[in-house]
């Protein structure tokens, strides 16, 4: 299977290369149908898969044009106190905006109840993702590698994926509780310590892999619009 997307893949990028433009992974003729199939299988089992399901193909300036609005976007995430921000692509190669916030500012070690110092951060994350209500929303729970007592390795990583999941779940809930919008959110879940972003055998490298990750990607209804031209 994937030879055969990597091939398909290499197709389409010998057909349509000179449609490529700015957060533009695919061209026009189906490329987005192929690269949101694409970016799931080659990304593997530990990748964090986002993208609005993309039913038709769409014109080569749609990845542009979404990446000019995602930077508007990203500007204001930038606002968000204790916040990370970065600009990722989704599965269908389209610019998204991924903020990150460690877990020590979100939960006391070990827990996955909102700390009262949390909520000032996320009350600005909140009005971010009502500011921006045609960005869909992934909610990524992370955890170190480090184990239980009494536990064998194996019984620990499965309560650091529980314990993830119960983080992301929280924030969840606690967006929601602002005035969020439930259908923005489109994926809550938690990858325990399968995905670090750092070395767990330091402590500096434990506490960046210990973290909540928030990505507001484009929605089918953006991605509508920027092939219409509507999008500002």
């Amino acid at each position: 299977m994937r030879t055969l997307i990597l091939a398909l893949c290499a197709g389409i990028v010998v057909s349509g290369c000179n449609n490529l433009g700015k957060g533009t992974a695919i061209g026009a003729g189906g490329g987005a149908i192929l690269g949101a199939v694409a970016g799931k299988i080659i990304g593997g089992k530990n990748s964090t898969a986002i993208g609005a399901a993309v039913g038709t193909a769409v014109g080569a300036g749609v990845g542009a044009a979404i990446g000019h609005h995602m930077d508007k976007v990203k500007k204001q995430a930038e606002a968000v106190a204790n916040a990370q921000v970065q600009t990722v692509q989704d599965a269908n190669g389209f610019d998204a905006v991924k903020l990150t916030f460690d877990s020590g500012i979100l939960f006391a070690s070990g827990k996955a109840d909102l700390t009262a110092s949390s909520k000032s951060a996320l009350n600005q994350c909140a009005t971010l993702l009502k500011n921006n209500t045609d960005c869909d929303i992934a909610i990524y729970g992370h955890t170190d590698n480090t184990g239980f007592k009494g536990k064998t390795a194996e019984q620990s990583a499965d309560l650091n994926m529980n314990l993830s999941r119960q983080r992301a779940q929280s924030v969840q809930n606690y967006l929601l509780a602002q005035g969020v919008q439930a259908k923005q959110l489109k994926t809550v879940d938690g990858q325990g310590q399968t995905n670090p972003v750092a070395s767990n055998d330091t402590k500096a490298g434990q506490a960046q892999n210990r973290r909540v990750e928030i990505y507001m990607y484009a929605s089918e209804n953006m991605i509508q619009n920027a092939d219409a031209g509507n999008l500002n």
